[in-house]
């Protein structure tokens, strides 16, 4: 298998992340972004939308974090990652559906403005951001875990622009449940960390 990477990226940290949390060798490769590899004709062939990461596994090419995460989950056998009863299948695609929407709307978008200088409405992406990790603090009250009570890929979809919304200048400080179920990721065997900016406040 091979990855198409970028380490300030969150979408490609997930799914090494979760390589790494399952024990799956992988190359990887990291994309130059900043130089335009991502909108070059031979990366473009892999993801016509010219983002990383891309999987590729032998004929098989997938693009898009969570799509990644599913692929490995269901290729590997897997089912500790993502369950196969209606309920646990679904209760894991409400919160990838969450990383993919409210997550990159509001702390990933957040993080953008700092560390890649987007013209995004900071005060908004912020209000965002608060708003979703509020929910996230709520539905793990009492729970250690977001979508069952093991860790699944919807933990992992939902770990790096979580754990580094400060780059963006949200603060964690009142979401107990949050802090506390990042430190449990984090203690996962096989946790990688995403790489931090000096930026936010983090800075």
């Amino acid at each position: 298998m091979k990855l198409y990477s970028f380490p300030l990226s969150g979408h490609a940290h997930r799914a090494r992340l979760f390589l790494s949390l399952i024990g799956q060798p992988a190359e990887i490769v990291d994309v130059d972004l900043p130089g335009g590899a991502h909108k070059a004709p031979e990366f473009l062939r892999l993801n016509p939308f010219g983002q990383v990461p891309v999987l590729v596994d032998g004929d098989t090419v997938v693009p898009d974090s969570n799509a990644i995460l599913v692929y490995l989950a269901r290729k590997l056998g897997r089912t500790d990652w993502l369950p196969e009863t209606p309920e646990g299948a679904a209760a894991v695609q409400r919160w990838l559906s969450v990383a993919a929407g409210d997550i990159a709307a509001g702390p990933a978008a957040a993080r953008l403005i700092t560390v890649f200088g987007a013209q995004l409405n900071s005060e908004q992406v912020i209000a965002r951001a608060h708003l979703v990790l509020g929910r996230m603090n709520q539905a793990l009250e009492g729970r250690p875990w977001i979508a069952a009570d093991h860790p699944t890929i919807a933990d992992v979809a939902l770990y790096s622009y979580t754990a580094r919304a400060p780059e963006g200048f949200v603060d964690l400080m009142d979401y107990a449940n949050v802090r506390q179920w990042l430190a449990r990721v984090e203690a996962l065997p096989g946790f990688v960390p995403f790489q931090k900016s000096n930026a936010g406040l983090a800075a």
